[in-house]
């Protein structure tokens, strides 16, 4: 398979696709495809009773029940995928010696060998804590997996023992031999006006991490913050940033 990311904060990965070659991607993901590119709605799993288990994990979490293949027919074909909200798409290579953690909601697309299963938090103060509770997506097999998350991407290679300490909404996803926890902020004055939060995400390695610089918890805040200040008026700046709060705050 081959792809390309294209764009710079509202990006698209475009995938080529050889006859009988195959792709799934989350619900509503897709943006285009070419005509011989077949769409099929699947549920995840080897077994009935795997299929049922990962939909009742996917529902409880949030997720849409069933996923979409897509597979070329008779030639080559292109199906292009993007996330919700402007942002930044990753490819993560993953292998059945490297799994990958992403937070929810971050999966877009993903070749047949990768496995896709919700994850839930084992430690208490990561998952009272950690921004998106005890729900995160694992990612392991064989293959490439696509995730998208806002803003720009940082990222790190953590060495065995480096420790990263992170805004806890501010974690795209790290390799599964990153140890994750939240840790209460030092001292009560800098939790209370330090304007970062109560609790920090530690990472620990070995592994790879990738943090944001936006999330969109924080972009709904400063849009609603903007749309305040213009004090109702629905002209010029105040008109946009209630069009755009509109469309992030909307159920569909």
């Amino acid at each position: 398979m081959k792809y390309e990311i294209e764009g710079d904060n509202l990006q698209v990965v475009r995938i080529l696709l050889d006859p009988e070659e195959e792709v799934y991607a989350e619900a509503g993901k897709m943006v285009y495809k070419t005509s011989n590119v077949s769409m099929e709605s699947k549920m995840m799993g080897s077994g009935l009773g795997d299929k049922i288990f990962g939909a009742l994990k996917r529902k409880v979490a949030g997720e849409s029940l069933f996923t979409t293949h897509f597979m070329a027919q008779d030639a080559p074909g292109e199906v292009g995928f993007a996330g919700d909200f402007p942002g930044r798409i990753e490819a993560i290579q993953i292998s059945p010696a490297k799994p990958f953690i992403a937070q929810k909601d971050a999966f877009i697309c993903a070749t047949p060998g990768v496995e896709l299963t919700i994850a839930f938090q084992k430690k208490i103060g990561a998952g009272l804590f950690g921004g998106e509770g005890f729900i995160l997506e694992k990612f392991q097999g064989e293959g490439v997996v696509f995730i998208h998350a806002g803003g720009d991407f940082v990222h790190f290679d953590l060495a065995p023992g480096q420790q990263l300490e992170v805004d806890t909404g501010c974690i795209v996803g790290f390799d599964a031999t990153v140890n994750y926890d939240v840790q209460f902020v030092g001292g009560i004055k800098t939790a209370i006006f330090g304007g970062e939060g109560l609790f920090l995400a530690t990472l620990r390695g070995p592994g790879k991490v990738i943090i944001q610089t936006m999330t969109l918890s924080k972009l709904r805040r400063e849009l609603g913050l903007m749309a305040h200040k213009s004090g109702g008026e629905k002209s010029g700046l105040g008109a946009i940033s209630d069009l755009v709060g509109g469309i992030f705050s909307s159920d569909d």
